[in-house]
């Protein structure tokens, strides 16, 4: 029996340096049936040069290589290109600092199979594992996906970008992705096709490897962008609409959103003292440290004992102890740097948020106007 084609979509922007890794390890998959459509978005750094190197249409190297080029028109354009121009039944998704284990094709299409009579597989999403380099960010990161997905379950509300693979009739009957949306597309594309009746399948054999996630700045930034796209999801599917599983890949972005305003507070209870310490005579200096000892240094005490708390347990503590347990550098240090991320981390999601808001209220990036329903 012949084996359906899968088609692969890539996209890129500006990013040169990954692009002949991730080309090689798609073209190198033991699928037997593949196509492999790769899209630059107004690249600037080299990246269409190196894409262009990969144009093989016929396939007279390999698997068929087709490089499309646009103008900046973002990921969802991109990935919405290929669904319409796609061959294939299935249509699968991954990112440019990518690369795919050789298998990662043949175990998304182990897991098509249904189950039961009701289930629909539209989707399969695989696994993503974070490679660590030496610094505290990658690292973090390389520690919070892994734990994400060890407490996955089979049937999922995502199907992750990096990693997953699409029935392409079933995504293309609910739109496909909306140039619009302000990242996130993969998680609105997977909750439309759980609201169609579709079911979406995580693969744990189906691998594919992130290069490390260097550098705050950019660690922080892809946490602002996740925040304001988040807005966007839960407006347009509220907890009381939305079918199937609940949202099973938010890790630990919830107890670090209650960093900021833990330390806000603390920051408050101790204005008192140094107001009073400011304003008062020496000779009442002893009654001000009474009172602020036993009153705003126990509310302080408080709210730093629930900062630590949040820091060792639940999701986020799973990271703390992970990145401890495999760092080999000074404890305190560890500790420190992990504190610092993490506070910095809170604030970055703070004003994803914000920006999320001001989205929904001019209708900016994928969002309803707030006047009408979500659709």
């Amino acid at each position: 029996m012949e084996e359906p084609l899968i088609s692969i979509t890539v996209c890129v922007r500006d990013g040169v340096d990954w692009v002949d890794g991730c080309l090689k390890s798609l073209t190198q998959q033991t699928y037997p049936a593949i196509e492999i459509l790769a899209v630059d978005d107004g690249s600037s750094d080299g990246s269409t040069e190196a894409l262009r190197q990969w144009h093989d249409p016929d396939g007279a190297r390999g698997p068929p290589v087709r490089v499309h080029c646009q103008p900046t028109l973002g990921l969802s354009a991109g990935r919405q290109w290929a669904l319409e121009n796609a061959n294939g039944d299935w249509v699968a998704i991954t990112d440019i600092d990518v690369r795919p284990e050789p298998d990662w094709i043949m175990n998304m299409m182990a897991e098509t199979t249904p189950v039961s009579e009701e289930e629909r597989v539209v989707a399969v999403t695989g696994r993503t594992i974070f490679e660590q380099a030496e610094d505290t960010v990658s690292r973090l990161r390389s520690v919070e996906i892994a734990a994400k997905y060890r407490s996955r379950p089979r049937r999922t509300s995502l199907a992750n970008g990096p990693c997953s693979m699409f029935h392409r009739s079933s995504l293309l009957a609910i739109g496909g992705f909306d140039p619009e949306w302000y990242h996130a597309e993969d998680m609105e594309v997977s909750l439309r096709l759980i609201e169609a009746g579709g079911t979406i399948v995580y693969a744990p054999d189906a691998l594919v490897r992130h290069v490390p996630e260097i550098g705050l700045k950019r660690f922080l930034s892809k946490r602002r962008r996740d925040a304001r796209a988040h807005v966007r999801i839960v407006r347009h599917f509220p907890k009381r609409k939305r079918a199937g599983p609940g949202f099973d890949f938010l890790g630990s972005s919830a107890p670090v959103l209650i960093l900021l305003p833990l330390w806000m507070v603390i920051g408050l209870c101790s204005l008192p003292f140094f107001g009073l310490l400011l304003t008062s005579e020496p000779t009442t200096l002893t009654d001000v440290m009474a009172w602020w000892q036993f009153k705003v240094l126990g509310a302080s005490f408080v709210f730093l004992l629930l900062h630590e708390i949040l820091l060792w347990r639940g999701p986020l503590g799973v990271v703390h102890r992970g990145l401890l347990r495999m760092d080999d550098r000074s404890k305190i240090i560890v500790i420190l740097g992990v504190r610092r991320v993490t506070f910095l981390w809170s604030i970055a999601l703070w004003i994803g948020l914000l920006y999320g808001i001001g989205d929904a209220l001019f209708a900016r990036n994928g969002h309803n106007p707030w006047w009408r329903k979500s659709e």
